[in-house]
């Protein structure tokens, strides 16, 4: 296997499957066996998910809610979204943790980095809650940081599309896919990969990130595999 631990980037619209909002079990259940598979060979897996599915602090701002509080009712989103793939996870006999970074003891743990190694160590699947814990900061600046923070090997993104094209796919028949790409060359075609906080926090960690169709079955087991699939952003 080429990555013994990853990060794995859930948006929360992933979680919607066809629907227009919520969460589809379908999805969650698929999502699991992708998960499963690899943690049968051995790799240690944490997981990050957006809220968009539920609610998105951005959208609230625009409507006149205060940012900040916005933005909490996102993070408490993503707990939600949390939960509901933990459940799917040990629905598949997969031992997982759910570590928030605001406390609430009842329903997980709080975010300690040597517990959440720990748990990796032993095997289980770790589900990272709450995005950072402040508002302003995006699920996908908390997933490079607490990438950083385990030492993972790599941040793997999954969307809707199989890789970065040079403009969005869905909406321009000719648009072009990167193989691989570096960071440079992501900021400098301003291509919509993750935010630039997200972004210069890997590049500067020289963290590399693919980004690929999580909803392709075996996509997941290629990639922790070595195969290319998707694409690749590193230095």
């Amino acid at each position: 296997m080429k990555y013994k631990r990853i990060l794995l980037k859930l948006s929360g619209e992933a979680l919607m499957g066809d629907r227009n909002y919520g969460i589809d079990p379908v999805r969650l259940a698929e999502y699991a066996e992708e998960i499963k598979n690899i943690v049968a060979k051995g790799i240690e897996v944490a997981i990050v998910i957006g809220g968009g599915n539920i609610f998105r602090g951005l959208a609230g701002a625009s409507n006149g809610m205060d940012r900040v509080q916005g933005d909490y009712m996102g993070m408490l989103a993503t707990i939600i979204n949390g939960l509901a793939l933990q459940s799917a996870l040990e629905e598949s006999e997969l031992q997982t943790r759910l570590l928030t970074s605001i406390e609430m003891k009842q329903i997980a743990e709080p975010f300690i980095k040597r517990r959440a190694v720990r748990h990796l160590e032993k095997g289980r699947v770790v589900i990272f809650g709450g995005g950072t814990g402040n508002p302003y900061f995006t699920t996908d600046t908390a997933a490079v940081l607490r990438a950083i923070e385990i030492g993972a090997d790599v941040i793997i993104k999954g969307t809707r599309v199989d890789g970065i094209y040079t403009s969005d796919p869905e909406k321009d028949a000719s648009a072009i896919k990167f193989e691989n790409i570096t960071f440079k060359e992501v900021m400098h075609k301003d291509l919509k990969v993750m935010d630039m906080t997200a972004f210069t926090l890997s590049e500067e960690n020289d963290l590399p990130i693919i980004v690929f169709d999580m909803n392709k079955k075996g996509n997941l087991m290629k990639i922790v595999s070595g195969e290319n699939v998707g694409t690749l952003v590193n230095s």
